[in-house]
């Protein structure tokens, strides 16, 4: 049976609803610039990196943790926590010992 003009072979045509806008940056791209945005981190500015891996990384896995995430979503938001948390520790032990104290 062909399709001819006005008629199709579908029964049910998908809604607009159950499809995805295409104007944003798919999840894939997210959670490869969350998992270099985490790498860079480390390195330098993990105060600015680690929160922009997390986010990254959050809106890779579709702001939930439960279903099938990808992989560089996961380390993304793993390796950008443990970023900025090591940012933080840094911030804070500087801070004290340039006041001349431990902490």
């Amino acid at each position: 049976m062909m399709a001819g003009f006005g008629h199709t072979t579908r029964k049910h045509p998908r809604s607009r609803d159950h499809m995805g806008t295409r104007s944003g940056p798919d999840r894939a791209t997210l959670g490869i610039i969350g998992v270099i945005c985490a790498v860079v981190g480390f390195l330098t500015l993990g105060i600015v990196f680690g929160p922009v891996a997390v986010v990254c990384g959050w809106l890779a896995m579709g702001r939930r943790w439960t279903g099938t995430q990808s992989i560089p979503a996961l380390v993304a938001v793993v390796l950008g926590a443990i970023d900025t948390l090591l940012a933080v520790i840094g911030l804070i032990t500087s801070v004290g010992i340039a006041a001349g104290g431990m902490f």
